[in-house]
């Protein structure tokens, strides 16, 4: 578990009192004093030993990591309060309309369905592991390599954005040109492990190999809850532990990753369908109706000729086994209450370190967040952030960037030739301040009061394609990656 403090988000404070103290007759008196809170340092410890600890041990020790939580900061705090907020704002979504009442609109609509069905645990319990029968029928009935690609498309379209085991095989989708920023392409990747990364398969030091026993040990378990015998589960926990292991091995590591240059590799579906002949790319293209395009990316092409490879030496049956895992595992959080315990067991206690399970409404309001972000974040900016609320947020934000590029002229230092480019790169930020100025629409997407798994579903593969239908078209600077009610901020130098 992480644990940080407020001392980083003091920045933004300082830099306000001095943009404050700068233009006085353009700012109004704050009400309080910005000042380094000295409470949340520890002065027992040595500075030049643990900088860190010296300045924010104290707030460290009164703000212990809450059991539900894996990591503290002052932003997760922030956080909390706010799903609290947002828990009422979608209780009184779920009103389902009444004569002579004000009448839910589509947005308060969705939302508010979509936070019913989660928070319905008697009807996910009820419907149990037949929420992703079809997708486990679809794998059974597979005969051939052939009809491998289909079926790895369908599935892809549905689960490609979750953690972890985010990718059946491998990861594909849109991305920015790497030699074009403003237009987007396709592109293949690296993918289909079901831990964080490669070297949790490949390390050997003592926590990599008990790490890798409680995989093994979580893969059998849900073999188990989706029916297998004991000796079955053991056996197929096996194999996808074998399967993983391989495409780890020949995945890039993270410090590869870092380099661009490592991940450029444009060719056409042809190209591609040559470095990885076992697999049906211009199905595959079909099947997941992808936009006309004559160029993609692969990331990690020595990844992908490995998988080809793993492809023809293993059987059918092994890669059946393996996808049956990812559609139980990645499902596991959103069927009954078997599969969210195990979910929980291993890649939020055991990897992550929290005690507790989240209560259930905490987690609804998330994945109503995560699923129908925009839609949510209107109903919240309706209640809390107005259109005048956000000019005056531009407006200081302006400011805070005049004073900055004020101060890069005045510097002594730096050369005429540096300094432009630097007020260049200033002027290069684009602002996302509240809310995006066009919302999504969620329109296409059906939620069902009684269908929470399905309701998941569909608002992944509505996310599937919008992803898929941007390569061909400009970069859209409007979007965003975060949603309104996420208490956070981001910095995307690509953009």
């Amino acid at each position: 578990m992480r644990q940080h403090s407020a001392c980083l988000s003091l920045f933004l404070v300082v830099t306000l009192s001095l943009v404050h103290a700068q233009t006085p007759s353009a700012s109004p008196a704050l009400p309080y004093s910005p000042s380094l809170d000295l409470s949340s340092m520890d002065k027992s410890v040595d500075p030049c030993v643990d900088l860190y600890t010296y300045s924010c041990g104290g707030w460290q020790k009164k703000n212990p990591i809450p059991p539900d939580q894996t990591f503290w900061s002052v932003y997760g705090k922030l956080y909390q309060d706010n799903l609290i907020f947002l828990r009422g704002m979608l209780e009184q979504a779920t009103q389902p309309d009444q004569p002579g009442k004000a009448q839910r609109n589509a947005v308060t609509q969705k939302i508010g369905d979509f936070y019913t069905a989660c928070m319905d645990e008697g009807a996910v319990e009820k419907r149990g592991l037949s929420a992703i029968q079809p997708e486990l029928d679809a794998i059974a009935h597979i005969t051939s390599a052939k009809e491998l690609t289909p079926v790895v498309a369908q599935l892809q379209l549905t689960y490609a954005r979750y953690s972890y085991s985010s990718s059946m095989l491998f990861a594909a989708g849109s991305a920015q040109d790497p030699d074009d920023s403003e237009h987007v392409i396709a592109d293949v990747d690296q993918g289909g492990l079901g831990m964080p990364d490669r070297d949790y398969y490949t390390k050997e030091d003592a926590k990599s190999k008990e790490t890798r026993e409680h995989y093994i040990q979580h893969v059998q378990k849900v073999f188990e809850l989706i029916g297998d015998s004991l000796a079955a589960a053991k056996q197929n926990a096996e194999t996808v532990m074998r399967l993983e292991t391989a495409m780890a091995k020949a995945s890039l590591t993270r410090v590869e990753r870092r380099d661009p240059h490592k991940l450029v590799h444009k060719m056409k579906v042809a190209d591609l369908s040559q470095l990885a002949p076992n697999f049906d790319w211009v199905a595959y293209y079909h099947e997941m109706q992808y936009p006309e395009f004559a160029i993609l990316n692969v990331d990690a092409p020595g990844f992908i000729k490995e998988l080809d490879k793993l492809l023809s030496s293993e059987s059918i049956d092994s890669w059946k086994t393996y996808l049956r895992f990812h559609v139980a595992d990645i499902s596991s959080p959103y069927v009954s209450s078997k599969f969210v315990e195990e979910n929980f067991e291993f890649y939020r206690k055991y990897l992550r370190g929290a005690k507790e399970m989240q209560p259930r409404w905490k987690r609804c309001v998330q994945y109503v967040d995560y699923d129908l972000g925009e839609a949510l974040g209107q109903v919240y900016v309706a209640k809390v952030f107005s259109p005048e609320l956000k000019q005056s947020t531009l407006d200081m934000v302006q400011r805070i960037e005049d004073a900055m590029g004020q101060r890069i002229r005045a510097l002594d230092w730096m050369s005429p030739e540096t300094k432009q480019q630097a007020l260049v790169k200033l002027a290069g930020i684009r602002n996302k301040i509240g809310y995006p100025d066009k919302w999504r629409d969620y329109g296409s997407v059906k939620i069902v009061r009684d269908d929470f798994a399905g309701n998941v579903e569909r608002a992944h593969q509505f996310e599937s394609r919008r992803d898929i239908n941007k390569i061909g078209k400009p970069v859209d600077h409007g979007e965003w990656d975060i949603s309104a009610p996420t208490v956070d901020a981001y910095f995307n130098p690509q953009m």
